[in-house]
Formats: C-alpha cells, sequence, structure tokens
C-alpha cells in the first residue's frame, strides 16, 4: 500500500470514527432514558426532551455551523466540531438537572450534520473517480456501527456503572477522532468551502430542497418501525427481554451491509440507487405489518430493512451535482432532513397508535412515508430532466 493510500485509509477511518461517537450519543440516549430519569429524579416522559433536545440541535446546528465556518480548512473545521462535541458530552455527563442535561444535548446535537455533512465531502476528495461514494459510505459505516456494537454496549455500561459513563465514554472517542484527524488528514488538503453568501446560494436551488425532502419524507418509514419496535416485540409478540438488545443489533447489521450496497447503487445511478433503496422500504414495511405479533419474524424484517437505511448515500451524491457553491451547507443539511425524519415517523406512528389501529399500522404509517418519499423523487427527476436535455443538446 502506497502512502497516499494509507493516508486517505486513515483519513476516512478518523471520520468514521467521529461517526461512531455520534451514532453511539443519538441512539444510546433512548435506551439509558430510564436511567437519567432516575437519576435526576424526574418521570420518564419528562426525561424524553432530553432525546428531543438533540435532533433540535441538529437541526438547527447543521446550516448554521456549516455558514460560519465556510472561512475555514475543512480538516480544521472537523476538528472544531469534533472537539466541541467532546465538551458537550462531558456537559451531559455532568448534568446534575433535567434542564442541564437538555441544554447539554442540544449542545451535542449542534456539530452532528455540520461533521458528518463535510466529513463525506471531506472523503470523497480522497476517492478515485467512481469511487466517492464508497467513500461516503465509509464514512457513514461508523454509524452504522454503532448501532451494532456502540449502542448495545452503552446500555449495558449504563446498566451496571450508572448513566453517565456513556457520556464519558463517547467524550474520550471524539477526542480520538480529533486527534487521528490532526495526525491523518494531509494539511493542504480541504480548502475553505467559499464563503458565507456562496454557501446560502444552495437554499435558491430548488433541486437542493427537492433532494432533502426526499430524505426527510421517505426516511421516515425507518424511523417509524424503529422508534416503537421495542414496544411491539414486548406488547404484541410477548417476546422475551433479552431478543430487544439482539433484534436492535440486527437492525445495525442490516445497516452495515446496507451502506455498502447503497454506495455500489449510488455509483450506479443517484436516481435509480434512491429509487431500489425507497421500494425497498416499502416492501419491509408492509412485510413488517403482516408479521406483526411474530417476534423471530419481525426482527428479521427490521434486520433487512436496516439495508434500507443507506439511502443517506445517493441522496448525498446528487446534493454534491447540484449544489454549487453550497456544497457544505447542502451536505450538512442533508443530515438535518433525515432528522427531521426522525421527528416525522414517530409522530405520525404514535398518532396512528393513539388512535387505536394496533401496532401493525406502524408498518403501514412508514409504507406510506416511503411511497411519499417516492412521490417527491420523481418530482425531483421531472425537474432535473431540463437541465438534463439542455446539455444533451449542448454536446449535439
Amino acid at each position: 500500500m502506497d502512502q497516499p493510500d494509507r493516508q486517505a485509509r486513515l483519513t476516512i477511518l478518523s471520520l468514521a470514527t467521529g461517526a461512531f461517537a455520534i451514532g453511539v450519543t443519538e441512539f444510546a440516549s433512548m435506551g439509558l432514558l430510564p436511567y437519567y430519569a432516575a437519576g435526576l429524579e424526574v418521570t420518564e416522559p419528562q426525561a424524553g426532551a432530553a432525546v428531543s433536545a438533540y435532533a433540535i440541535g441538529v437541526v438547527v446546528g447543521a446550516p448554521v455551523l456549516a455558514v460560519l465556518g465556510s472561512y475555514l480548512p475543512r480538516k480544521l473545521l472537523l476538528i472544531l466540531l469534533m472537539v466541541f462535541f467532546m465538551l458537550a458530552n462531558l456537559f451531559s455527563a455532568a448534568a446534575t438537572s433535567l434542564d442541564t442535561l437538555v441544554i447539554a444535548r442540544v449542545l451535542s446535537g449542534l456539530p452532528h450534520g455540520a461533521f458528518l455533512g463535510i466529513g463525506m465531502l471531506f472523503a470523497a476528495e480522497f476517492s478515485p473517480p467512481g469511487k466517492k461514494a464508497a467513500g461516503v459510505a465509509k464514512v457513514l459505516m461508523g454509524l452504522t456501527v454503532a448501532n451494532v456494537i456502540g449502542v448495545p454496549a452503552a446500555g449495558a455500561i449504563g446498566q451496571m456503572f450508572g448513566w453517565r459513563w456513556c457520556f464519558i465514554i463517547v467524550a474520550v472517542i471524539a477526542a480520538l477522532s480529533a486527534l487521528m484527524i490532526t495526525r491523518a488528514a494531509p494539511a493542504a488538503a480541504g480548502a475553505p468551502a467559499a464563503n458565507p453568501l456562496r454557501e446560502l446560494s444552495a437554499l435558491a436551488n430548488r433541486a437542493v430542497w427537492l433532494t432533502l425532502a426526499v430524505g426527510a419524507v421517505g426516511f421516515g418509514a425507518i424511523f417509524a418501525i424503529y422508534s416503537f419496535f421495542s414496544a411491539a416485540l414486548i406488547n404484541s409478540a410477548g417476546a422475551p427481554e433479552w431478543v430487544i438488545p439482539l433484534a436492535l443489533s440486527a437492525f445495525g447489521i442490516g445497516a452495515t451491509a446496507g451502506n455498502y450496497y447503497a454506495g455500489r447503487l449510488a455509483n450506479w445511478s443517484h436516481f435509480g440507487g434512491a429509487l431500489v433503496i425507497l421500494v425497498g422500504m416499502v416492501i419491509c414495511s408492509m412485510v413488517y405489518a403482516a408479521v406483526m405479533g411474530h417476534w423471530v419474524a419481525m426482527s428479521i424484517t427490521v434486520m433487512v430493512l436496516g439495508l434500507t437505511a443507506g439511502l443517506v448515500i445517493p441522496l448525498q451524491m446528487r446534493l454534491m451535482d447540484v449544489a454549487g457553491d453550497g456544497q457544505t451547507l447542502a451536505a450538512s443539511l442533508n443530515h438535518a432532513a433525515f432528522n427531521a425524519a426522525n421527528a416525522l415517523g414517530p409522530w405520525l406512528a404514535g398518532m396512528a397508535l393513539s388512535a387505536g389501529y394496533g401496532w401493525s399500522v406502524t408498518g403501514h404509517v412508514a409504507a406510506a412515508l416511503a411511497l411519499g418519499g417516492i412521490l417527491v423523487l420523481g418530482i425531483a427527476w421531472l425537474d432535473a430532466r431540463p437541465r438534463r436535455d439542455k446539455r444533451a443538446l449542448a454536446g449535439c
């Protein structure tokens, strides 16, 4: 292996390590909710505000930090974002009340979208033509591996040693990622993205908004099922409690494999790859609704559903094509859109459950959201046709 190739691999590994830390703190906080509720002497519904606070931080922080950081070289910006993330998680670990924990979780969410979005752009710079999507997929692999290993491990640590240790360990991993980026990434790589005004040009681009809408709607299908999966296993299928962490890890295994294949699909076609994944979501969601009450079949279906979690990759590649000078902002907004899906899917599924439709309705809601994503994708494809036709005529 020559030196540039080794450096590229180490750089992508350092970014994936940061993504791993982000994945653990985002998803493990849901499983730790009963423990910090008890520790802070609040009810579990009240403690749920800390989970929502993180998503709010992501949605707010992604565009703001992308624009404010656009003067900086991407390498330096990534290091600063991960250091900030480390400090915010230490603040979470030191929280003495629910209010301080909510503030800490908002702060923890602020670097999420900007780090992942800019990290994927950064990784694409190191990838040869035709393999840029594979580089993006390798960074996102950190998120999916977090679901396989990090989240169950964080839950076990929270049970044995206390919930605060989860955030301390995340802070240590974040520090490791920042150090690895400092040492591995070449000093000359990742020039400043543009400037704030040029970055904001992405907001005037209809193609950018349509691409973001595909993820904000379609990816809600996964969260509509995932958010209520544990409760459905227990209440509808009578599954033993030991099944839940294994089933959630199985979802992570599916998502890890899905990222790999999503990279290949995105290299084939951005629109075609996204369509294949969304159709897979529809099928898995309907199967999930049909097998409700059979915990083995439900677990297998959710693992297969994990294969569709790679939707972010073809959408990210599409954004890189259409964002122009707003690359950093568009990449960061992609993750804000997926966190909007994190709010939309559970909200709609929760409303359906409250209306008394039964646990299988989460699969039906998920299928409807995936179909909605296909509809928006079709609109985006039609919107792109005039530009494709103009390029074809120009080549004549």
